[in-house]
């Protein structure tokens, strides 16, 4: 079955009853793309069915051209998850969605069924090092020439986009510096050269910066962070018009395989109801711990867009509806004191994952971006001294008071 480009309903498998107004984000988190069987269940069904049956050979021949909307094989699409992918869709305002099974096999496909030999990418500097690596080392194994730029300079990406440029790449906020990248502006000078901007929205959430709004044509997740948001599962998701995901995404992935399991899509589909809220609660939380640490004498800088202090607050401000749930900092003493500080946490958990409901530390340069070179990771502000803190649901005093005691 391919995406088609009918309109969304909200029960279009049982009465065809849609509201006739634009409904509340919160009300489509909880009922965007639900379709119902015919036993009429509240709780959305999950599909765990590898392939289809077809009523004649005929049908199935139809099915396989493209003539008719028939599931054909969970690898390319699943009942459960064309849910998940309608809802999240009807959320961002993008006209399709594609799920894939990790958000890392959302970022190389979001870039990788646009590219080709020959191609040139230019990408934000600041980013996850597995996306680091797949744009300086995978793809240029393909022939592919790839340029980073530093900042949110305008000078800085005209020069980049001087040269005939296919795809533009953004994290924005960054991972784990949180360097600010201003969409609207790339967007445009990007589109000016014919390039595709690709969003990685990963540390905002759909609850906190639609990038799309802003110029932007591909938005991808890493469903596993806010959009899950409770440890559980796997999940990615690349959202964009229909002639991207049809064109350009469905044949890369037909033949790649990088498809979410029904399951993960199940669990994803019912994460969607809370994550306005908990995404709410935790950037209030977040803006609270990041006002405790930066007043703190042992604290030597605090990374965190909803600072007045932090350099791309204004853009931030313009871009995004909070400072994120996600913050690092560095300590007076380096690395010395700042794994003392983390083994005395009693709350705060050390972990790598970030976007959950559990608040969770990390020490970046020897975890999730040790792959990269020392000096490149100097060169993105990753020094031995720097935590990275994905605040969670509980109370912003708790972890103040966690934080105040391992920092004594």
């Amino acid at each position: 079955m391919t995406h088609s480009e009918r309109p969304w309903g909200y029960r279009e498998n049982i009465d065809g009853k849609t509201p006739n107004w634009q409904m509340h984000p919160d009300t489509t988190s909880v009922r965007g793309g639900l379709a119902r069987s015919g036993f009429g269940e509240t709780g959305e069904a999950l599909y765990l069915s590898s392939g289809f049956t077809y009523n004649t050979a005929e049908e199935a021949v139809a099915s396989f051209a493209d003539e008719t909307d028939h599931f054909l094989y969970s690898r390319f699409h699943n009942p459960t998850v064309a849910m998940f992918e309608k809802r999240l869709a009807a959320l961002e305002g993008a006209e399709l969605c594609a799920a894939t099974g990790s958000g890392m096999s959302a970022m190389f496909a979001s870039v990788a069924c646009l590219v080709s030999q020959g191609d040139h990418v230019v990408a934000s500097a600041s980013m996850f090092s597995s996306c680091y690596v797949v744009l300086s080392e995978i793809l240029p194994k393909w022939g592919v020439t790839v340029e980073f730029v530093k900042g949110s300079v305008k000078a800085d990406w005209e020069k980049a986009l001087s040269l005939p440029t296919k795809v533009v790449f953004i994290e924005t906020p960054s991972n784990p510096v949180l360097e600010i990248v201003d969409i609207s502006m790339v967007s445009e000078l990007a589109h000016k050269v014919g390039a595709t901007v690709i969003v990685d929205n990963v540390m905002a959430s759909p609850v906190l910066q639609k990038p799309l709004e802003h110029g932007a044509d591909v938005i991808m997740y890493s469903a596993t962070k806010h959009i899950d948001g409770q440890g559980r599962v796997l999940g990615g998701a690349i959202l964009g018009s229909a002639k991207y995901i049809n064109e350009h995404f469905q044949p890369f992935a037909r033949h790649t395989g990088p498809n979410l399991s029904a399951f993960n899509a199940w669990i994803l589909l019912k994460s969607l109801e809370t994550m306005g809220m908990r995404v709410e609660r935790m950037n209030a939380n977040a803006q609270a711990v990041a006002e405790f640490l930066s007043a703190h004498p042992k604290v030597e800088a605090v990374n965190y867009p909803g600072l007045k202090s932090h350099p791309g607050f204004e853009i931030n401000a313009r871009q995004m509806n909070g400072g994120g749930t996600t913050l690092s900092f560095t300590l007076k003493g380096g690395q010395p004191e700042l794994f003392k500080t983390m083994n005395k946490l009693v709350v705060i958990d050390i972990s790598n994952n970030l976007g959950d409901s559990k608040s969770l530390i990390t020490h970046p340069a020897s975890t999730t971006h040790r792959r990269l070179a020392p000096e490149i990771r100097e060169d993105l502000g990753i020094s031995d001294a720097l935590a990275r803190l994905s605040v969670g649901l509980e109370h912003s005093s708790d972890l103040i008071k966690d934080l105040e005691q391992a920092l004594a």
